[in-house]
């Protein structure tokens, strides 16, 4: 079932906010160690479907980790990573979206699709 909407989001002290559109369906639980670590639940979108609101992306904390090919992008003021940058194994741009970061979702709504990051 498609469940597309268009939603507004950030962090948690507001320095970055965004507006995305994006298929609440398909919500990936990932147990990758930032994943699990972090708390993060995440729809992935086009870059065409985010738009960055407040806050510029030079200013945020980039960090990446293994095959460096997603940059998680954090707050340098509160700390929380709303969003990421990188690509799909296709090799197609993607915006990760973090779902706890949307407001006004009700997490108990939504049904989680587990992906084993750590086996990667």
């Amino acid at each position: 079932m498609v469940d597309v909407k268009t939603l507004t989001g950030g962090c948690h002290c507001g320095r970055v906010r965004f507006e995305v559109t994006a298929d609440l369906s398909q919500i990936l639980a990932c147990n990758c160690s930032i994943c699990t670590k972090r708390g993060l639940l995440l729809t992935f979108v086009k870059p065409e479907n985010f738009a960055l609101r407040a806050g510029e992306e030079d200013e945020l904390v980039d960090y990446q980790f293994n095959r460096h090919v997603i940059h998680h992008l954090f707050c340098p003021v509160c700390g929380v990573e709303s969003y990421a940058r990188g690509r799909l194994p296709d090799g197609a741009e993607m915006v990760a979206v973090n779902v706890r970061c949307l407001d006004h979702i009700e997490l108990d709504s939504l049904a989680l699709t587990p992906f084993d990051g750590l086996s990667l």
